[in-house]
């Protein structure tokens, strides 16, 4: 029809591949690119997906130009479809445009929420804003004919079967977002082949540089796992499957002269059972579980770690005292436990050594690990797409949140990396330092430097701290007042918003879904103790008292005095109470089951 061309005048297809026409029965998905007749319909009703051709699509539907589909979810109110409405161009990837995904809308199948009850209102609201809490969250990144969530080195070493999968059948499902939302797509290959495409989590930057006059292309990619994800305090160590929280592969690119070689580093929570729920306390005392068997989700850990990566080394960045000493000492005898071979684990006391700003022993780390680097080198191919060399370990990094020591560790690894990979290909010089390229450098280090922020805004609810190290290779003092407004940002977030974002994060990955046909009370309406109301107002007011005493003074000083004893120990014992039992007055998530975040 002559609309449809229209459109595509209007809507070019590099920045809208797709276009969605709505009709009150029907959603029809158009690909746009030359020569296609592609079109996939969606159901409203039966939520059947079927392929069909252009002519097919009602003239009268509502059309809007969309950059690709997120996939479909059920809630209080039925199916919805989410879709990307805006993108921007990070770079092109050996020919591949990869984009970021910006924004994003939510279109119910049904055409009225009005067969709900008040209290489904409610419900289904919530569950619409945890999902879009998600999507708001920055770092989601696609790419529509290239694989992004697998390393240089994996998509080597592919078969011809490999190469003829769809994106969404081969992509690495750790890395796969959208993955419960594409449910629907996979049992389809023919849908999901046009129009499904996996969508990664994390940070991408992709910078064109230039060294000695040689242009050469430097790309960092940050994926975060969708296995075990979630928020900072409500999400550490591993599950039963082995699986880490806040794990993050993380590979740096460089390409010149269309040779390529890369870097992969990891991070991930300390793999054993272990936890530290929020109580109102600034840092939460860690507890490792008495009852569980560790040794079995840290082989199931490792097992897949050295199948996927090669050899392990462990660099263990906690404190060597305090609360993380356990931590560290735990981790210590389960790998002396499983006495592997291919694991070596390293402990660095990151605080005590970098204490009063003493940042360049750091060096020390570097240097004690810089042979075991050497020996597993880099995967690099050459300008005739023959493999030159193979990466055949990683280092896995963590401290307790796997967010700011471990990025600046990760930085200074990729970079002695880089230093050989550069001088190998030819663009830097024999005795030339990265560091002395004053251009690059600047680029380099503000680029850990986002990297860091992602994952931290992701996992943490702020941005990283130490960033100013990683910044400008050095600590200052407005790097330390950032991190104090940091932390105390963070520590607001862990305590009276991470339920939600964990609930969020559990819903749109399918760790709970939403049965609609279930009336009656949900785990959102499940009412808080007396306690999480009454004892915030009777210390309220107890303080407010006790300021009105010492503003509105007595007859006598002794009668002063008094008031004033009396209404601040009413403030101060209600204040104890409320501390001691700070786990009731955190915002808690309400979806998962209870052994989950334990």
């Amino acid at each position: 029809p002559l609309f449809i061309y229209k459109c595509r005048f209007i809507f070019p297809s590099t920045l809208f591949p797709f276009h969605r026409h709505a009709s009150p029965e029907k959603f029809y998905i158009e690909a746009c690119d030359d020569g296609s007749n592609d079109v996939l319909v969606i159901d409203r009703v039966s939520t059947e997906m079927t392929l069909t051709g252009i002519k097919d699509i009602p003239p009268s539907g509502v059309t809007r130009p969309i950059c690709g589909i997120m996939g479909t979810i059920r809630l209080v109110a039925g199916m919805y479809l989410i879709v990307i409405t805006r993108k921007r161009k990070v770079g092109n990837l050996f020919g591949h445009t990869v984009w970021k995904a910006v924004e994003f809308d939510m279109i119910s199948y049904k055409k009225t929420i009005l067969h709900l009850t008040d209290s489904q209102m409610q419900d289904n609201k919530t569950f619409l804003s945890m999902i879009n809490s998600v999507l708001n969250t920055d770092g989601f990144y696609f790419c529509t004919d290239y694989d992004l969530t697998h390393t240089q080195q994996r998509l080597a070493n592919t078969s011809p079967d490999f190469q003829e999968m769809s994106l969404l059948e081969r992509a690495d499902q750790r890395f796969v977002w959208n993955g419960y939302l594409l449910r629907d797509f996979f049992a389809q290959p023919e849908v999901s082949r046009f129009f499904a495409f996996p969508v990664v989590h994390g940070f991408i930057a992709m910078k064109p540089c230039c060294i000695n006059g040689k242009i050469f292309e430097w790309i960092l990619i940050s994926r975060r796992s969708c296995f075990r994800a979630g928020v900072r305090y409500y999400v550490r160590g591993i599950d039963s499957e082995g699986h880490a929280a806040n794990f993050v592969e993380t590979e740096q690119i460089v390409q010149y002269n269309n040779s390529r070689a890369a870097f992969v580093q990891t991070r991930g929570s300390m793999p054993f059972f272990w936890s530290q729920r929020p109580n109102l306390k600034y840092k939460p005392k860690p507890q490792i579980s008495g009852t569980t068997n560790h040794l079995d989700g840290f082989q199931r850990h490792f097992d897949s770690q050295v199948l996927i990566y090669g050899k392990q080394v462990i660099l263990n960045l906690v404190n060597q005292k305090g609360s993380e000493l356990p931590l560290e000492q735990a981790f210590a005898k389960l790998v002396n436990t499983m006495e592997n071979g291919m694991i070596k684990y390293i402990a660095f006391d990151f605080h005590k050594e970098c204490s009063k700003m003493r940042w360049h022993r750091l060096q020390i780390l570097v240097d004690a690990v810089a042979e075991m680097q050497d020996e597993f080198g880099y995967f690099m191919l050459n300008s005739d797409g023959r493999v030159m060399s193979e990466q055949s370990g990683t280092f896995r990094s963590n401290c307790m949140d796997c967010l700011d020591r471990t990025n600046v560790i990760q930085s200074l690894l990729a970079r002695r990396s880089l230093q050989s990979q550069l001088q190998r290909m030819g663009v830097l010089h024999v005795g030339q330092k990265i560091e002395e390229q004053a251009d690059f450098e600047k680029i380099y280090k503000n680029a850990w430097a986002d990297n860091a922020n992602a994952c931290a805004k992701q996992y943490a609810g702020t941005g990283a701290l130490k960033t100013d190290f990683t910044r400008t290779g050095k600590r200052t003092q407005w790097g330390l007042v950032m991190d104090g407004w940091n932390s105390m940002i963070r520590y607001y977030k862990n305590n009276f918003s991470d339920g939600f974002r964990q609930d969020s994060i559990d819903l749109f990955l399918g760790n709970y879904t939403v049965d609609e046909s279930v009336e009656g009370l949900t785990p959102l309406r499940v009412q808080k103790d007396w306690k999480f109301l009454t004892l915030p107002i009777v210390m309220l007011v107890a303080f407010s008292m006790c300021i009105i005493c010492l503003l509105l003074a007595g007859d006598t000083w002794t009668e002063t005095l008094a008031y004033v004893l009396f209404w601040g120990t009413a403030s101060a014992v209600t204040a104890a109470v409320i501390l001691f039992n700070g786990k009731e007055f955190v915002d808690a998530p309400k979806l998962v089951q209870k052994e989950k975040m334990d």
